[in-house]
């Protein structure tokens, strides 16, 4: 999939008009009919399955909330198959919407911004549930996982069911990551998905629970390992690519501890630095082809260097300093690109220069618990995105590899932060 560019100077992008917020649209029946038939040939060749658990509680014609984890392009054609006929909006990125507003907005998708306090978006759930009578399809995680784990949660999260009252129902999907795991550039395995679909919450569990308890129950609702549920379930990938850009994901090498000096190519993956070379085998393990195999489990590595981040951030070590390619959005007519600069990463948080000096956008690490990063965003390259309410600002870096430590990083430090605040007023975690 791509999306709309053009090339832009940064000052005529400035000026041009900003999107009005408009209120969800009412979701004719040709639209689901249409997005159920479309999605009908890839779920025959993946040979999906579902099954379903306590969904008799739901009302057939009683709006509630989808929450699902996100694992790869294939999860809204899952949903329609699990969900049809009942209506349903979608919150999707805003950037989904570049180019076919019309199209996006009559299949009931809700714009938001990931990682990014949006004021609006509550209000645009509550008009769909309350006003149109649909249901509200939400990926929590707001990104694909980049190792097969779940990515974190938002904090409000809680408060937010609090406040729309509706039953919450759950969507779990197995062999959709295995399938077409982001990292890899699209390219599909012959691997059969499945999913489950079940009555997680009713409006009066809602009520009795505290914004925290209810948290605790998403965050065990969502804890899962797509490479755990390969191996435990021998679901085997025999395509020679299985690892081609492994390296996104595993950045740094166990042995000598060099970054951005690994290589996925075909089946393995190898340190340029040190020459020690893997085998990522069909179901889905780690295997050095000569001496030690540091980290069998490919979460279990990407857990390291998270480690690694976190040690570089307490001890003031770590800095990122990228020249990169920038892209604004500022509405959905286009995505510009205006030029280049220069993206920095600190304890400080982001500071992005560039345009010849008539850039200069600053994001502290208090800003968000994640970052929107992502690899081949729309067929154009590995991306990294900041911004605020007035522009968004996608930064395609020149050197490889950084989009993951740059998000590791980022979740970290706002751990550290808000640790540092609640300390600081007298709070415990």
């Amino acid at each position: 999939m791509k999306i709309k560019t053009a090339e832009r100077k940064y000052e005529e992008v400035l000026t041009l008009p900003r999107e009005e917020r408009k209120r969800p649209k009412r979701i004719h029946r040709l639209f689901r009919i249409l997005i159920r038939v479309l999605s009908e040939g890839e779920l025959r060749r993946v040979n999906f399955r579902s099954r379903s658990f306590g969904m008799e509680k739901l009302g057939a014609g009683e709006p509630c909330l989808i929450l699902m984890n996100h694992s790869s392009f294939i999860d809204l054609k899952i949903a329609s198959a699990l969900l049809y006929p009942r209506p349903f909006h979608i919150v999707c990125t805003s950037d989904g919407f570049v180019g076919k507003e019309w199209l996006m907005r009559n299949a009931g998708c809700i714009p938001t911004r990931k990682f990014m306090t949006d004021p609006h978006l509550v209000k645009d759930m509550l008009y769909a549930l309350r006003e149109l009578k649909s249901s509200v399809l939400m990926y929590p995680e707001a990104s694909y996982s980049f190792d097969g784990t779940a990515t974190p949660l938002p904090e409000g999260l809680g408060k937010c069911l609090k406040i729309l009252q509706v039953p919450v129902v759950l969507i779990r999907t197995y062999g959709a990551f295995t399938y077409d795991p982001l990292y890899n550039n699209l390219r599909k395995r012959k691997v059969n998905v499945s999913a489950d679909i079940s009555y997680l919450l009713s409006p009066e569990e809602i009520g009795r629970k505290t914004p925290e308890e209810l948290n605790a129950t998403l965050r065990e609702a969502f804890s899962f390992d797509h490479f755990r549920w390969q191996q435990e379930n021998r679901v085997r990938v025999s395509e020679p690519f299985r690892a081609e850009d492994l390296n996104r994901v595993l950045y740094k090498c166990p042995h000598c501890q060099t970054e951005g000096q690994m290589k996925g190519s075909g089946a393995r993956l190898v340190c340029r630095s040190c020459g020690k070379e893997y085998e990522l085998t069909e179901y889905g393990y780690m295997k050095a082809l000569d001496g030690e195999t540091e980290f069998p489990h490919i979460p279990d590595w990407y857990r390291w260097q998270r480690e690694c981040v976190r040690r570089e951030l307490v001890e003031n070590r770590y800095a990122l300093h990228v020249p990169v390619d920038i892209y604004m959005m500022v509405n959905t007519k286009c995505v510009y690109r205006v030029g280049e600069g220069e993206l920095n990463h600190s304890a400080e948080g982001f500071h992005l220069t560039g345009c010849d000096g008539r850039l200069d956008y600053r994001q502290g690490p208090r800003r968000s618990y994640s970052l929107y990063s992502d690899y081949y965003w729309y067929e154009i390259g590995d991306m990294i995105c900041l911004g605020d309410r007035k522009a968004l600002y996608y930064c395609f870096p020149h050197v490889k590899d950084v989009a993951a430590k740059a998000r590791l990083a980022v979740e970290e430090l706002y751990k550290m932060k808000r640790r540092a605040l609640h300390t600081d007023v007298g709070l415990t975690e």
